[in-house]
């Protein structure tokens, strides 16, 4: 169904739908960097809550009081540190190979 808004497919729970390996590969990494980003933003917020400071964020942008900006900064740059010092791609990898054994990665 096509209106000016939007394209909606309505299908069948039983129909076999072909997927585009190409638009998979392509939409993976994006994806993948989104779903890092969205941790970071995450442990940060569980970091302010732990300190006992307001916060908020949406997508990239972060805010709290002026008076706590040096707060939210030192939990930004711990989280940041304590998300990226983990084997992250080693764990995508070994997730893929017990998820999927019959895949050559």
């Amino acid at each position: 169904v096509s209106t000016l808004a939007q394209d909606v497919m309505v299908t069948d729970s039983l129909d076999v739908l072909p997927v585009d390996k190409r638009k998979q590969r392509s939409a993976f990494p994006p994806n993948f960097v989104h779903s890092l980003d969205s941790t970071h933003m995450l442990l940060t917020a569980v970091e302010m809550e732990r300190r006992g400071v307001m916060f908020t964020a949406v997508h990239d942008s972060y805010w709290t009081h002026a008076g706590d900006v040096d707060i939210m900064h030192a939990a930004l740059r711990r989280s940041f540190y304590d998300l990226y010092t983990q084997p992250i791609l080693e764990q995508l990898e070994e997730s893929f190979h017990l998820r999927y054994p019959s895949v050559d990665f």
